[in-house]
């Protein structure tokens, strides 16, 4: 199977380089664990390189949505196998170098973010995290502006309800 190749295979490097823990920290936010969150991230740049893209904001929009994608699938497999064995712990366990990566002065409000539902967690991680605009993130969750912009009104309330006023 004959792979394609990006407009250079240093533009790819580049891109990798510069957005690869950028992306691994968003796809934790949605996961809760580091490696699966890397997998996600693994599989998108592999998804990128097999089929490239000549934009550069296409190629970001690209890995955007398919880490969103990869952590969705994620978590469906997950509900899925706590559905049917009886013996799995509620919680998942949090890799030894969690607390490195998230810091603990992000405990609360991560513990929060994890409470809401995942359309709202997305959004959320989306605009906060990536900095990506209302539009940039509905074509990455293939939903409407409007949603983006009710989903974050409705987790920003949701967030104020839990933690209140921290500053």
């Amino acid at each position: 199977m004959q792979l394609g190749t990006p407009c250079t295979a240093a533009g790819f490097d580049e891109l990798y380089r510069a957005q690869w823990h950028n992306m691994v920290r968003v796809a934790m936010l949605l996961v809760d664990d580091v490696e699966s969150a890397k997998d996600c991230v693994q599989d998108a740049f592999v998804g990128l390189y097999r089929k490239p893209l000549r934009n550069a904001d296409a190629q970001l929009g690209y890995l955007h949505k398919s880490v969103v994608n990869a952590a969705r699938s994620m978590l469906r497999r997950r509900a899925t196998v706590r559905r049917h064995l009886r013996n799995v712990a509620p919680q998942p366990v949090e890799g030894a170098d969690h607390p490195v990566i998230v810091g603990a002065e992000h405990a609360v409000l991560m513990a929060a973010l994890r409470q809401l539902p995942q359309r709202q967690r997305e959004v959320l991680v989306l605009r906060y995290w990536s900095e990506l605009s209302e539009a940039e993130i509905a074509a990455a969750l293939g939903i409407r502006p409007g949603t983006v912009k009710s989903a974050a009104s409705r987790a920003l309330a949701a967030l104020e309800a839990r933690l209140g006023d921290l500053r």
